[in-house]
């Protein structure tokens, strides 16, 4: 593999990946800006309910086990000021909520599919490779 850390580089299996930033620009790195997003505990839950079809507030909470509705307000508002889900406010009384996703959220779908695929598909050998490292650490 190449070294430095601009660029892009070729890896051990041919693959591109960006080069690691240097230590003190890593909190700007965009790749791990996304990647914290959608690892959070709740962030993917609500990308499939709303890759589904729009939801409202108390449909999504009623969807995702165990999440409060502090928490579901403050995921949704976050996913929002990203620009991946949007928030359309109907003049009824009480007032009713719908989310859905942008474009932009539609488009991370595809790549966060490929990332579910590899891991249900290899999910096995890492669950072995747990065993065996705990084995050896025994």
């Amino acid at each position: 593999m190449a070294t430095g850390n601009t660029g892009v580089r070729a890896g051990l299996g041919g693959h591109r990946l960006p080069q690691p930033v240097p230590a003190g620009e890593y909190e700007n790195c965009p790749v791990t800006d996304v990647l914290r997003r959608v690892s959070d505990k709740w962030t993917l839950l609500l990308l499939t309910l709303l890759d589904q079809r729009p939801h409202r507030f108390n449909e999504l909470h009623r969807a995702v086990d165990g999440i409060s509705q502090r928490m579901l307000t403050r995921s949704l508002r976050t996913l929002e000021s990203d620009g991946l889900v949007e928030r359309e406010v109907f003049p009824t009384s009480p007032p009713s909520v719908e989310y859905r996703l942008t474009p932009l959220g539609v488009s991370l779908l595809e790549p966060l599919s490929a990332l579910a695929g590899w891991a249900v598909g290899h999910h096995p050998e890492i669950a072995a490779a747990r065993r065996r490292s705990a084995r050896e650490r025994v």
